[in-house]
Parts: structure tokens; C-alpha cells; sequence
């Protein structure tokens, strides 16, 4: 195996007096060293922890590259039942087992699916970690997938799905990708189909999880107050052994579709919209600047489509703007939920003001205001362990590398004035504009023509 180690220095300053409030200052005599530490097994797993002696908690998770985007059309789902299948049982441990000893550990042991991730972890305290990583270990290697198990957490699933399909904000989010991104695995539901869940055997279940969960496409990632080399320790005799190379999906990139749909739902009181198009991926260089455009349009209470949509005008209760960026696409999105007769106006509004960041672009004021935003959250997150691991796991799968703070936040710092206006005129092209709506919206005029911008 081999190891690779990342100093990150944090200057930390004597403490001066402003108005009886301390306040740092970036001097060179003091600092702290904050290590973060990678380790390559044999196997082609990667291990990546920072530690953070500061703190008596840990978090750790297992990154596993597979979602919904490598899955065929007919197995659409079966990620996320994988998902949910590990926590009912392995060879060593009952489904009873595994809630009570991850409750026992005193963390919160979870699992997540995405459209290019599966991820299971927990966070607990330091004196838990082996126990923590032995569980994890056990849960991703040797699940049962005992038939009435599988059984029962089917139905808990297809009630996953019906829930969605009484939440019109979630849902319409579904119908939106559907015809985003046609005939891709992008524009199908993470958690499945009713039907494609009803159709999945537990054979279909185990043959997955023997195809995907292998060495090559797993990140262990762990932060908070532990130490590396015991970390590698306690995970190489549990996962090394795990088979190196995955059988790889379908993640043939999509090609996104301007699509105008709506969609009647009379029993709604308001009417739901999404309007959206593509922009960047998540490793593109221009990712800083879409960000910076979407706070300004959509993001938080001064931004402009909450101040004209809402504050002045009283037209909806919460309107955003936001981007989600993949490995090799991205979808920049604009939410907005209205009595239905207000539509065409909400749609209007929001419409200009795309229009006049395109050709205004932003004010001075309105980007140093994101840029410190952006920044904040940034800096915020890294107050927590599970933050901090979710952060090095992210890095090392897409970026190969740990980006310093210091670099993100230099790199929000030099986007200019121009670049969101440059931003604001790709990401709105004219044809490239998609629309969804859902809602009691009979007999509303909604026509193409109004995504002119």
C-alpha cells in the first residue's frame, strides 16, 4: 500500500481587543497543523482521514462510486434498495443487531444514494471508532439479504416513492429530470419505479452488490479525533480482502433536453414550477462563477427573485435558484410554488430578471454580498466532523486531491462582475430553457414563448 500525506496550515493569531470582542489575527509564530492523511491499499481502496485533536467525536463513511446513473432502465432503484438492504441483516449480525449497535455507539448511523454515489456512515465518539469501522465493514462485505427481509423493505420503499408522490415539491422535481434529461438514467427516480421495485428479485440484489461494492470504487473517509495508521489498521484486515475492480454501468453522459411540460394535478391549492438548464460540472473552472449567479438570482432572502417575487409583489411563500453539479454535466434549477392563476405572472417576473442579469449583470454590492456568502458557508461547514468527511471523501473522488480552504476561497474571490454576466448568458441560452409545472393548472395560458429571456 502506499501513503500519501496533505499538510494544511492554519494561521492562528494573538487575540486583539474590538469592542471587547476578541478577534483573530494571521500571524506567523503560532499555528496549527491540521493533517490529512490518504492511504492506498492493495486492493485499490483509498483511505482518507484529517484529524482534528480538538474535537471527541468521529465521522466516518464509506463512499461507494455507483447510484442511479450506472444502473440499466429495468433495474432503476436497485442502488438505493441495496442501500436500504444492508441494514437488515449480514452473516455475523441481525437486522435487530446492527440498530442497536449502531444506537449503543451513540451516533447515527445512516446511509444515503445519489446519482453517482452510495454512501454509508456514522458519527461517533472517538473511544467508538474501531467498533464503528468494524460494524460499517461488516454491513458493505456480508449482507444477508435474507428473502422475507427483502420483502419487508420493499414495501418500506414503494411507500418511499408514494410519499414522493404526494409531495408535489419533491415530485416535481422527478418530472422535471424525466424530460431533462429523456432516455437517461439522469432523468429516472433514485429510489425506483413502483414498478421497477416490484420487479426486483433478491438474486438481482445480490448480483449488484457483488458487481459494484469492490475495492476500486470505495473511499473510506474519516474526520474528527483519531489517529491514521490506527484508522488503516482497523480497515485493512475487514476490507482489504474486498475484490478490486467494479463491473462497470452505463455512465454514458446525457444529453439534456429544452422541454416544456406541465402536467394537471386539480387537487393541489398551489401550482409548483421548475424552470432549468444546464451548467457546468462539478470540476469546470467556471463552477465558482455559476455559483456566485445562482445566489444572486435565487439564493437567500436579499436575493433578487426573493425580493420581487415575494416581498414586493407577495406571489409565493418560497422561491430559489440552485445548481447541482456532476461528474461530467450539471443542471442549474429555479423553484417556485404559486396559486395557480398567479403562474403566468411568477413566470413573468422571473423571467426578467434573468433577463436583466444577462444583460446588466450583477451590481458590485450584489456579488461582494455572494462572495461572502459562499464563502461563510464554506468556512462553517468545516466545523463539523461529518462536513469534514463528507468534504474529503468528495475531493478525492472527484478532484483526485484535497483542495486547501485557502484556494476555494481565493478562487470564489476572483470571479468578477463580468464573469457572472458571461455565466448568466450561457446557463440561460434561449433554446437550451426547460419547464415544468404541476398543479391544478387546466385552463392557465402557459405557452413556450413565455421562457423568452
Amino acid at each position: 500500500m502506499n501513503i500519501r500525506v496533505q499538510l494544511w496550515t492554519r494561521l492562528v493569531a494573538p487575540r486583539r481587543r474590538v469592542l471587547r470582542l476578541p478577534v483573530p489575527r494571521r500571524t506567523p509564530d503560532r499555528a496549527v497543523v491540521l493533517m490529512i492523511q490518504t492511504t492506498r491499499l492493495d486492493n485499490g481502496l483509498r483511505i482518507v482521514t484529517e484529524q482534528m485533536p480538538h474535537v471527541r467525536s468521529a465521522s466516518i463513511g464509506v463512499w461507494i462510486e455507483t447510484g442511479s446513473r450506472h444502473e440499466p432502465a429495468e433495474l432503476n432503484g436497485i442502488s438505493h434498495f441495496i442501500e436500504h438492504a444492508i441494514f437488515k441483516g449480514t452473516s455475523r449480525r441481525s437486522a435487530r443487531d446492527i440498530a442497536i449497535e449502531g444506537d449503543r455507539q451513540g451516533g447515527n448511523l445512516n446511509a444515503s444514494t445519489g446519482q453517482e454515489t452510495t454512501c454509508i456512515y456514522t458519527r461517533v465518539l472517538d473511544e467508538h471508532l474501531g467498533q464503528a469501522i468494524d460494524l460499517i465493514a461488516d454491513m458493505l462485505t456480508g449482507p444477508a439479504f435474507l428473502a422475507d427481509e427483502i420483502e419487508r423493505e420493499r414495501q418500506v420503499i414503494l411507500e418511499e416513492i408514494k410519499m414522493v408522490e404526494d409531495t408535489p415539491d419533491e415530485l416535481i422535481h422527478d418530472i422535471f429530470a424525466e424530460h431533462f434529461w429523456p432516455g437517461h438514467s439522469f432523468g429516472r427516480p433514485v429510489a425506483g419505479t413502483l414498478e421497477t421495485v416490484a420487479a426486483l428479485r433478491r438474486d438481482d440484489l445480490a448480483d449488484y452488490h457483488s458487481s459494484r461494492y469492490r475495492a476500486g470504487g470505495m473511499i473510506v473517509a474519516a474526520a474528527g479525533n483519531l489517529d491514521h495508521a490506527r484508522v488503516v489498521r482497523a480497515i485493512e484486515p475487514l476490507l482489504g480482502g474486498v475484490e478490486r475492480d467494479q463491473v462497470h454501468g452505463d455512465d454514458s453522459s446525457p444529453r439534456t433536453a429544452s422541454a416544456f411540460v406541465l402536467r394537471a394535478k386539480p387537487e393541489l391549492e398551489q401550482a409548483h414550477l421548475v424552470l432549468g438548464s444546464p451548467c457546468p460540472n462539478v470540476t469546470s473552472p467556471d463552477r465558482y462563477a455559476a455559483n456566485l449567479m445562482s445566489a444572486i438570482l435565487g439564493d437567500g432572502m436579499s436575493s433578487r427573485l426573493f425580493q420581487r417575487i415575494r416581498e414586493e409583489r407577495g406571489l409565493v411563500y418560497g422561491i430559489y435558484s440552485s445548481v447541482e453539479s456532476f461528474n461530467d454535466t450539471g443542471v442549474h434549477a429555479i423553484g417556485a410554488g404559486a396559486s395557480p392563476g398567479n403562474l403566468p405572472e411568477v413566470i413573468e417576473l422571473i423571467v426578467r430578471e434573468i433577463g436583466s442579469l444577462k444583460k446588466e449583470g450583477p451590481t458590485e454590492d450584489e456579488l461582494r454580498f455572494a462572495k461572502e456568502q459562499y464563502k461563510v458557508s464554506t468556512v462553517l461547514a468545516l466545523e463539523s466532523t461529518f462536513n469534514r468527511m463528507s468534504r474529503l471523501a468528495r475531493h478525492e473522488t472527484v478532484y483526485g486531491r484535497q483542495i486547501p480552504v485557502d484556494e476555494v476561497l481565493a478562487s470564489i474571490d476572483a470571479v468578477t462582475c463580468d464573469d457572472v454576466t458571461r455565466m448568466a448568458n450561457e446557463i440561460f441560452e434561449p433554446d437550451g430553457l426547460a419547464m415544468a409545472a404541476l398543479g391544478d393548472i387546466e385552463g392557465i395560458e402557459l405557452e413556450r414563448r413565455m421562457l423568452a429571456c
